[in-house]
């Protein structure tokens, strides 16, 4: 990047687009969007890259549209990553205060975190987060900052988010081939939330969805921290498939169809409105009521939000998330889906669009770049703690081989 600006870049490579959004720090802890590149994913499904051709070459064009657009060269960038493989665990560590006069000092905080991630995981396996939710100090909790505190024994508990090696190498390696080098990988629904909500809403309890086109990603938000993650195999690209079965059109034109005429709940739509069906193998377009393709997506959607309430319930935290619900990612725009989520959730429940930034406002007001814009937004407020990634093609098996030193020396 140029060595004259402060630019940080968030690479959002997701299951339906590629998106480089370029930002520039203004000097007064703002952020302002100065570049945007957007393309068409090719090489991924459903979060995690099939192709690394095709993925490679969809990085590359979405860079070189935000190069333009910025007028920089792009040489690094903080990328998001999503899957079926990403889990979320929380954990609790515990330590004597060693410092002088009992002082919690920033090694005694670094000393409980290793402590709390100190959690046995398969080889193929590797931990993307640490992310603090309280500390406890002698029996005293709701400690979010504990440097200079006294006390005796100092305990953290932690959310710890985990992937597998090989499809954060894959994503890494994508973006290493197309030029650039990854400054760290981001977990989606944790860029998402920092650019979508406010801190009120995370301190009193929420819950994020951000549907993409190949998963749902779920953050829970409680006392201000995040307490669960998980994600979906589900997403917009199985509303697009029913829509193509259902209503007989190929897929592309059941896409458009989606984006242009859905909604999410039938009750919205005039009875009478008719939309223009294409056909497949060459046969006429079909008129047919907006209604029946409305009928198609709201009962898709109606499971996904319930997948979303059940796991949201089942990790205990359904009654902790008093400011309700924020829906983002580009499924979202659809009408209606805000609609559809509170009569599901029985909460309130908002549209969550990027805030917080200047620059370029008007462009990236959707939903669909809420990923890319908390990229940036992550980006700016850890660059003390960025972790350049270059993949070789032997760092898997290294990693692989010094796992299984450490079991041998624990037998032996």
């Amino acid at each position: 990047m140029a060595k004259d600006r402060n630019l940080v870049v968030g690479l959002d490579i997701g299951t339906t687009k590629v998106c480089a959004i370029v930002s520039e720090q203004d000097g007064q802890g703002g952020l302002e969007i100065v570049g945007i590149g957007h393309t068409a994913s090719r090489g991924l499904r459903k979060g995690v890259v099939v192709n690394i051709d095709a993925t490679v070459d969809s990085v590359r064009r979405a860079v070189e549209d935000a190069e333009i657009m910025a007028g920089v060269e792009i040489r690094s960038a903080f990328v998001g990553i999503a899957g079926g493989h990403i889990k979320g665990i929380n954990s609790r560590g515990v330590i004597a205060i060693s410092g002088k006069n009992r002082e919690v000092a920033k090694q005694d905080v670094e000393r409980v975190i290793d402590a709390a991630k100190a959690v046995a995981l398969p080889v193929d396996r590797e931990v993307i987060h640490i992310l603090p939710q309280e500390f406890v100090i002698d029996d005293q909790g709701g400690i979010k900052q504990p440097l200079g505190m006294v006390g005796t024994r100092l305990e953290a508990e932690v959310h710890i988010v985990t992937g597998a090696v090989a499809s954060a190498q894959n994503i890494v390696k994508c973006v290493n081939k197309a030029g650039l080098e990854v400054q760290d990988i981001v977990l989606q629904q944790l860029a998402s939330s920092e650019a979508t909500l406010a801190p009120e809403e995370k301190e009193l309890g929420c819950v994020l969805i951000d549907v993409g086109g190949g998963t749902t990603d779920v953050a829970v938000f409680v006392d201000g921290s995040i307490y669960h993650t998980a994600v979906l195999a589900v997403g917009g690209d199985m509303l697009t498939n029913d829509i193509a079965i259902g209503l007989r059109t190929p897929r592309p034109e059941a896409e458009s169809l989606k984006r242009k005429y859905g909604c999410a709940l039938a009750a919205m739509v005039k009875p009478d409105e008719k939309i223009e069906v294409p056909s497949v193998g060459g046969r006429k377009p079909r008129l047919l009521a907006r209604h029946t393709l409305c009928e198609v997506i709201q009962p898709r959607l109606e499971e996904l939000f319930l997948l979303v309430h059940r796991e949201v319930q089942r990790a205990g935290y359904l009654g902790r998330v008093s400011a309700g619900v924020v829906v983002t990612g580009g499924s979202s725009i659809m009408e209606g889906v805000p609609e559809l989520a509170e009569q599901l959730f029985d909460m309130p429940v908002r549209r969550g669009a990027p805030r917080g930034v200047g620059g370029l406002t008007d462009v990236i007001n959707s939903p669909m770049y809420a990923t890319g814009v908390g990229l940036g937004i992550y980006g700016a407020a850890h660059k003390s703690r960025r972790k350049f990634r270059k993949v070789t093609d032997r760092n898997i098996f290294d990693k692989v081989i010094a796992r299984m030193k450490e079991w041998f020396g624990e037998i032996f």
